[in-house]
């Protein structure tokens, strides 16, 4: 059984995967990935790969076409705001398409958001007619701004990019989803393993966005079949409604009202 369809700004999908296409080893490895996670949105890189770069670019951006799949490109690698906002432009005249996965990063180390430039260039992009797919912290007043803002999607971390550390408050990450309820969310970055994607899926996320834990995997193909089925189930788990947690033992056969075959006499 697969979960529900969803929309991303009025875009209907199936899959809740959304897929990245770097650190393959290599082109066809990556198509046969994306394949097998029956993700209906891969993101691109503008800085990684350009029709105008190389002879490789273009085949590269050949073999992204024919998967014929929703494009999600990132202004990965921007520092300030000037620098995304530009990157954005030209991602939207290369790929034709008003979505863009909004980076604007603010320490090389952890690769973490900063808060105020991120904020700055969404209004600056919703402005100038772009659907903005913001990855940001998971800081509950940060993502009330960028929704005030105008963002229908939020996409905060669970860990920072590539650390595979999984969802490391998951306290934050469900004040979010409790907070903000018409919003999309989405986990971006620090998925390790499909469990950590069935425990945000749990907790009522509506997709996750991953790359490395797909790409690094010593078999690409086959991890991307284990996060598609690991999500479609953490949403599975939500839809139906998780049993509570409880401090005593509660009999699974209640010792009053048994059926008639277990009575004697």
């Amino acid at each position: 059984m697969q979960a529900s369809s969803w929309q991303v700004y009025g875009q209907e999908l199936s899959s809740r995967l959304l897929i990245g296409t770097a650190l393959y080893p290599s082109p066809h490895v990556m198509i046969d990935a994306i394949r097998a996670s029956n993700a209906d949105v891969i993101t691109v890189s503008l800085r990684r790969q350009t029709l105008s770069q190389s002879k490789n670019g273009e085949q590269f951006w050949h073999l992204i076409e024919a998967l014929n799949r929703h494009l999600l490109p990132n202004t990965a690698g921007c520092y300030s705001v000037k620098e995304a906002v530009q990157t954005a432009h030209m991602a939207r005249e290369l790929f034709q398409t008003d979505w863009i996965k909004l980076e604007v990063l603010g320490d090389s180390f952890n690769l973490q958001p900063d808060p105020f430039a991120l904020l700055e260039a969404t209004k600056i992009l919703i402005a100038d007619g772009f659907k903005v797919f913001p990855y940001c912290t998971d800081d509950l007043v940060l993502c009330q701004k960028l929704a005030d803002a105008g963002c229908e999607v939020l996409m905060p971390w669970g860990a920072p990019i590539g650390t595979g550390q999984g969802l490391l408050n998951p306290y934050a990450l469900r004040t979010l989803r409790e907070r903000l309820p018409e919003i999309t969310l989405l986990v971006d970055a620090g998925i390790g393993k499909p469990s950590d994607a069935v425990q945000a899926m749990e907790l009522g996320y509506d997709g996750i966005l991953l790359n490395t834990a797909v790409a690094e995997a010593l078999e690409p193909v086959l991890m991307a079949e284990a996060f598609k089925q690991s999500i479609n189930a953490g949403r599975l788990a939500y839809e139906a409604g998780i049993m509570p947690k409880r401090d005593s033992a509660k009999p699974s056969t209640p010792i009053l009202d048994q059926p008639i075959w277990q009575q004697h006499g």
